[in-house]
């Protein structure tokens, strides 16, 4: 066997990461939109030649009584959610897309938000690691109520450490509108810390903020920031996540509720 061949390839693959980083990274904006995905990712992916279906479902039973732009939703009372489909295409790569994007809300009733594909690379075996990193890339169409940005992207890291039974993993995600440069992207951190009570179960603290712009950080009134309580569940037919959040900040929803349902619905070696 020739040793050349792994090297060369992560060297194509370290190229082609740097580059749809450079991509992403084209600009931009201040955060406007809801959230259809409360989610710290932890680099795990589907398996190879395996498709994975999320379904994302939150709902904000004391929220925001305004939009955050003219025309936009109102946070207070909203469902807001999503579809997320993955395949597995190699043990380092996971391609997905997320169809429907949806809100009810009490003022405008059902409303589609649009769509975005995913393309996430990661360590091979990441939840097998003790150390391991990702890189995943989100690419969203936007409907009017949902962002007066119709294109937007989302470059977001990911580090993180299996310590058995404790997990720590943060994700430094840049928010982009393609209108502007680099310091205009948005800083918008999520972290996590798990503890696994056994294979099935685990509790969790995570954190999700947004800071505004790199180029200059909001007010801390402005700037939003949540503290949430989850718990896992592994059961036979879906993996299950639920949790709720409270605001820390005026800018912040007071409460918010998630609750994600995944498992893999199609195998092409059992097709």
């Amino acid at each position: 066997m020739d040793l050349r061949t792994p090297i060369l390839n992560r060297l194509a693959f370290a190229l082609f990461v740097f580059s749809m980083m450079l991509f992403a990274l084209a600009s931009a904006p201040s955060a406007f939109a809801q959230t259809d995905e409360i989610q710290v990712y932890d680099g795990a992916i589907a398996e190879r030649g395996v498709m994975n279906l999320t379904i994302h479902t939150n709902f904000t039973p004391d929220g925001l009584k305004t939009p955050a732009f003219p025309g936009g939703l109102i946070p207070d009372r909203s469902f807001n959610g999503a579809a997320e489909w993955a395949y597995g295409f190699s043990d380092w790569f996971e391609g997905g897309f997320y169809l429907p994007l949806y809100s009810v809300t009490q003022a405008a009733g059902p409303k589609i938000n649009g769509g975005k594909i995913r393309l996430l690379f990661t360590t091979p075996h990441a939840a097998d690691r003790k150390f391991f990193y990702a890189a995943n890339f989100e690419f969203s169409y936007n409907s009017a109520h949902w962002d007066p940005r119709p294109f937007t992207s989302e470059i977001r890291p990911i580090i993180g450490l299996h310590l058995h039974p404790w997990d720590i993993i943060v994700n430094p995600i840049l928010d982009n509108s393609w209108a502007g440069g680099f310091k205009s992207l948005d800083f918008a951190p999520c972290a996590r810390i798990a503890y696994n009570l056994n294979p099935r179960w685990a509790v969790a603290t995570e954190e999700y903020s947004d800071a505004g712009q790199l180029r200059s950080f909001l007010p801390t009134d402005q700037e939003t920031h949540e503290l949430w309580g989850v718990f896992d569940h592994q059961a036979k037919w879906a993996s299950i996540e639920a949790g709720i959040g409270f605001g820390l900040t005026p800018a912040s929803d007071k409460v918010t509720l998630k609750l994600m349902l995944s498992r893999d619905i199609w195998s092409r070696s059992r097709r």
